[in-house]
């Protein structure tokens, strides 16, 4: 059973969750204020955090750097903040993803499966879609048994988003990580390459169900 640490200000909403969460077999620490929050993750070993960001005591952003300076638990951000700024800050402070209110359970549940199942597991050997096959130890690609020719940047870009299935990855956490600090504005490189790994893996490149655009803010792998 994954134990969820349920922190928000507005009682009704984090009922609501503890109720929903509850019925699926989930079990439930809740946190009304960001300090609350730290004390019960110090206490309570949880499998995931859903934080709110607009706590009475600290921003959220701020309860995400503290956890992160001790914590590796999986966090997802649900907030009333839609702004990219609000979302970028907690992605880069440690959040492994963001949702916005009003929210749906159902996206919000699915959310919750990934962040445990990345959270759960040091390496994800396998990705396997409907139409491709990643497996990460081999660096390899393969539609219906078949090997798809991939760049090393093509490559490194995929293996990014993969390991993060599920998760929102920044543009600019992408373009660190594959080109360097020197190229996080250069968000043109990145429509570049994901148009190519769309044509190569997507059945309709111009309608893709893995590789997704999240506009403004970079690109989320969906299995």
């Amino acid at each position: 059973m994954a134990t969820v640490l349920i922190v928000d200000d507005e009682v009704q909403i984090l009922r609501a969750l503890q109720i929903n969460l509850t019925a699926r077999g989930y079990s439930t620490v809740t946190a009304l204020t960001g300090n609350d929050a730290l004390e019960r993750a110090a206490q309570h070993p949880v499998d995931v955090i859903i934080l709110d960001l607009g706590l009475p005591d600290l921003d959220g952003v701020e309860v995400i750097r503290r956890l992160r300076r001790w914590n590796d638990v999986p966090i997802v951000v649900l907030s009333a903040r839609h702004g990219s700024d609000d979302k970028i800050q907690a992605l880069d402070a440690g959040a492994d993803d963001y949702v916005t209110k009003p929210f749906g359970m159902d996206e919000l549940l699915a959310r919750l499966r990934a962040a445990l199942r990345r959270g759960s597991s040091g390496d994800v050997p396998v990705i396997e879609t409907e139409g491709f096959t990643v497996d990460l130890p081999a660096k390899q690609v393969t539609r219906r048994g078949v090997p798809v020719r991939l760049t090393p940047t093509e490559w490194n870009i995929l293996e990014l988003l993969v390991r993060n299935s599920g998760a929102l990855v920044t543009h600019e956490e992408i373009l660190r990580q594959v080109w360097g600090p020197a190229y996080a504005e250069e968000t043109g490189y990145l429509r570049v390459y994901l148009a190519q790994l769309r044509r190569k893996l997507e059945a309709d490149p111009a309608n893709p169900r893995h590789l997704l655009t999240e506009a403004g803010l970079g690109y989320r792998f969906r299995e």
